[in-house]
């Protein structure tokens, strides 16, 4: 026989070892689900580039946020959809009192108050131009941007947002919205800044559900170049000072370096967005039979959270809670 001191085989003989020495565990708790949300009755309409995803009227929402929530998901993102007729170049429809997304945001929180709701602060569904800021001559305006931001952030949080996902990627917009909902009394509603957002082609399926790709251009000039790693952590800083509560990594699956590099220098909550085309990307390859759908998703999860994410918005959050329920 071999003379081994050393044999890492033996923490891997049966369930009952694995599971003993296992040091990363998923939770359905580290879920956030993103949902998207449609003005009218009765409406429910699947994305057709995400199988299983499904644009809901309120009605409907409501209804599946039963099955969600029964699953013990205590977090959502929700998205709205709107048509070209409600979009301007300064994304005004974002903060009417009377618009159909911030009264989602309200009846979900009277009829589930326990819920994290969190909403997305950007300009791409509500503008014209299909970008996440203000458009001028072709270009991207910055500064002019935030005060637009500011208002946005401020009717969430009215309407009853408890966490605000600032992810148009404009400089400064963190502290914009700090001190635009602290001057308002909103000190208690949370900023989770989409920190490292990276120009990914990974985005085409949540455009299809939003309807809200730009009318021209791309988004480089604003979101970060994949081939960036330091840039993130000086993003991530600024962000952290200007009073951001939570970190986050967009897309997760490409970045799980990135996502491991904030966990290490910050020590506030790091999250990931596991987004449209990495959900998109398994269930394709799964339907087609080239790969056991269930295990890539769980082993998908599994990395993101190993690599240091804490919160994880995810698409396949009600399918993973199913399983993660059983065991």
């Amino acid at each position: 026989m071999i003379e081994l001191s050393r044999r890492p085989r033996r923490n891997r003989k049966s369930a009952g070892v694995r599971d003993l020495v296992q040091e990363t565990n998923l939770q359905v708790s580290d879920f956030i689900y993103p949902m998207f949300v449609v003005d009218g009755t009765r409406q429910k309409s699947e994305v057709k580039s995400m199988p299983g995803i499904f644009r809901y009227s309120l009605d409907n929402l409501l209804e599946e946020l039963k099955a969600v929530t029964d699953l013990g998901i205590r977090a959502i993102d929700l998205f709205p959809n709107y048509p070209e007729s409600k979009k301007d170049r300064y994304a005004s429809e974002s903060f009417h009192e009377d618009t159909f997304y911030l009264k989602a945001i309200t009846a979900i929180k009277e009829t589930f108050p326990e819920l994290v709701i969190m909403t997305d602060v950007a300009m791409d569904p509500y503008s014209s131009d299909g970008h996440d800021g203000l458009v001028e001559n072709g270009r991207i305006l910055n500064d002019a941007t935030l005060e637009i931001l500011a208002n946005m952030s401020l009717a969430q949080a009215k309407a009853g947002a408890d966490i605000l996902g600032p992810s148009d990627m404009m400089d400064g917009r963190v502290g914009y919205i700090r001190r635009h909902l602290d001057s308002h009394g909103f000190t208690d509603v949370s900023i989770m800044s989409y920190s490292a957002k990276y120009a990914s082609a990974f985005y085409g399926p949540f455009r299809d559900a939003l309807e809200s790709a730009p009318k021209f251009g791309d988004k480089k000039t604003y979101q970060m170049n994949p081939a960036n790693k330091r840039e993130a952590l000086l993003e991530a800083q600024l962000d952290f000072e200007e009073g951001a509560d939570m970190l986050m990594v967009k897309p997760a699956l490409s970045y799980l370096d990135i996502i491991r590099l904030l966990d290490e220098n910050f020590n506030i909550p790091i999250a990931a967005y596991n987004v449209s085309g990495e959900y998109a990307m398994v269930k394709a390859a799964a339907q087609n039979g080239w790969l056991d759908g269930e295990r890539a998703m769980m082993e998908v999860l599994t990395s993101i959270r190993r690599a240091g994410a804490k919160c994880i918005l995810t698409y396949f959050a009600k399918e993973a809670a199913v399983i993660l329920n059983k065991r």
